[in-house]
């Protein structure tokens, strides 16, 4: 690294230090608007996007992850070229993946610094601090020559005191916000300086003046002699007048600031991206359209995903399948390739075409005993969110089990109701036991059913023809008398649900 790892004072061994969940998010819950449309809380956490966030974000520091939490929750507004120059240039990726590699040693995130409510002025005594340390020196020559003298040396020792017991901790928490904020401006002059590359040219116009701010928040020579720092802190107040000192600075700076963390957190995730596509098989660059098309998508987070082919066309669909045969995971898979699409520009596919709108799911909701919500409760909020969310624009809408937690003839009557509100106007990818919702729904929504053939996970045009739930209880250690009502009960309810004379209701054994 040379000259920036000497100013940094960083060496190889870099260890990236474990930020939270809040911590990642920060920045974009700070930068986001309220008309801004894009990732709602529960299709993140239906989609897993916070571990995909990880995997994306792999020795990568606080700046580029925020960035690619921003990008992944975001508007979609895409900026795929720099990506795909990086991926087609390895020997520059590495270069620029060196530069940044000082940022993972972040331990403190500086977003809600730049981007938060601003920091409040310093008060009106800071300005007269210097003075402090010269009477408390003053005071010590007087006292050997006036007695009297000792006890305005003991009382500006308090004072002394008094000032670093209010103020010493937060000047060190302070400390640790000025290495990284030092840290990006370094990198934004190093990457503003180097030879002619057309991505780095935002870099280039601001990179003598990120060096010159970089000097308003380092620490003084003093301060780097071991064993010096303290003695001037408690007797100079050095670190009391640093603290004042640059969060004025970052205030009058705060607009240089924010343009260059955004500078560099966006060209470290788009490092990052493009290191994650050099270690994957199967990707390529989305097209957009109003037809969903996706050929031999991957779920990017399963160690071993089956490719399948999935292709609605610009109709929603009505998923069926037997249990276990993997219809959560096609929805996960065609989820989260479409927010990927909206805020990389790629699929993990051979091929595909998305819709340019913002995705939401609804396929985990549960009891929520802290707040007395039931799952159907729970439920019922959800389509009231979705519903919501479509009168706000285009958007997909991925659902899984819609209404389970109420009895099969409302569960039916109420999906089939709210779903074919939803497919008015939206695309809707919805999977479902409820196989009477299939021939409900058939003027908005396709059937396909998914099927494990030769091993091999397969959708195809249709409705499930044949259930698995009754012979599933056989292997799973259930006594064969109870396989055996079930069925009677399955025969009774199936010719009900065709219209027939089913007689009365079987007597169970």
């Amino acid at each position: 690294m040379g000259w920036l790892q000497i100013l940094t004072g960083l060496d190889n061994d870099v260890v990236d230090y474990p930020f939270s969940r809040g911590d990642i998010a920060r920045y974009h819950t700070l930068v986001t608007r309220p008309e801004e449309c894009g990732v709602d809380v529960q299709t993140a956490r239906d989609m897993l996007l916070d571990d995909y966030a990880d995997a994306l974000g792999r020795d990568t520091s606080i700046f580029g992850r925020q960035m690619l939490h921003r990008r992944l929750h975001g508007d979609g507004k895409l900026e795929p070229a720099r990506v795909r120059s990086l991926l087609a240039a390895p020997e520059m990726l590495a270069r620029l993946g060196a530069i940044c590699r000082p940022l993972r040693a972040a331990e403190t995130e500086i977003a809600q610094h730049l981007f938060g409510d601003p920091l409040p002025p310093p008060p009106r005594w800071v300005r007269w601090l210097w003075v402090l340390p010269l009477a408390w020196l003053a005071s010590i020559a007087l006292a050997f020559v006036v007695p009297l003298g000792w006890v305005t040396a003991v009382a500006l020792t308090m004072a002394l005191v008094a000032i670093q017991t209010a103020w010493h901790e937060r000047a060190q928490e302070w400390d640790r916000v000025l290495l990284p904020l030092r840290t990006m401006l370094d990198v934004h002059r190093a990457l503003g300086s180097e030879p002619a590359m057309a991505e780095l040219a935002p870099f280039a116009a601001d990179a003598a003046s990120a060096g010159q701010l970089r000097r308003r928040f380092e620490l003084a020579l003093g301060d780097r002699v071991p064993g010096q720092r303290e003695y001037r802190d408690w007797l100079l107040q050095a670190n009391v007048k640093r603290y004042f000192g640059t969060r004025a600075a970052l205030m009058t700076h705060r607009d240089f600031l924010r343009q260059s963390f955004a500078l560099v957190a966006a060209l470290e995730a788009d490092c990052a991206l493009a290191r994650h596509l050099q270690g994957i098989d199967t990707f390529c660059w989305a097209e957009t359209g109003v037809a969903l098309t996706l050929r031999g998508v991957l779920h990017p987070l399963l160690a071993r995903p089956a490719p399948v082919d999935f292709a609605p066309g610009r109709g929603g669909a009505f998923i069926s399948g037997q249990n276990g045969v993997g219809k959560s995971t096609l929805l996960r898979t065609v989820g989260i390739n479409l927010i990927a699409a909206r805020a990389f520009g790629f699929c993990y596919a051979t091929a595909a075409q998305v819709p340019s709108a913002p995705v939401y799911a609804s396929m985990q909701s549960e009891d929520a005993m802290d707040s007395g919500e039931s799952l159907y409760m729970a439920e019922l909020r959800r389509a009231r969110e979705l519903l919501a969310l479509a009168a706000a624009g285009p958007a997909v809408f991925i659902i899984d089990e819609i209404f389970r937690g109420t009895n099969h003839l409302e569960s039916v009557a109420a999906a089939a109701a709210v779903l074919h509100e939803l497919a008015r106007h939206h695309l809707v990818i919805v999977s479902s036991h409820n196989l009477e919702l299939a021939p409900l729904l058939r003027t908005r929504l396709a059937p396909f059913c998914v099927a494990a053939i030769d091993g091999a996970v397969c959708v195809r045009p249709g409705v499930l023809a044949e259930t698995n739930g009754i012979r599933l209880l056989a292997g799973s250690g259930f006594d064969p008398a109870i396989q055996r009502d079930a069925n009677t009960v399955f025969a009774w309810l199936s010719k009900h649900a065709r219209g027939e004379d089913a007689g009365p209701p079987p007597v169970l054994h």
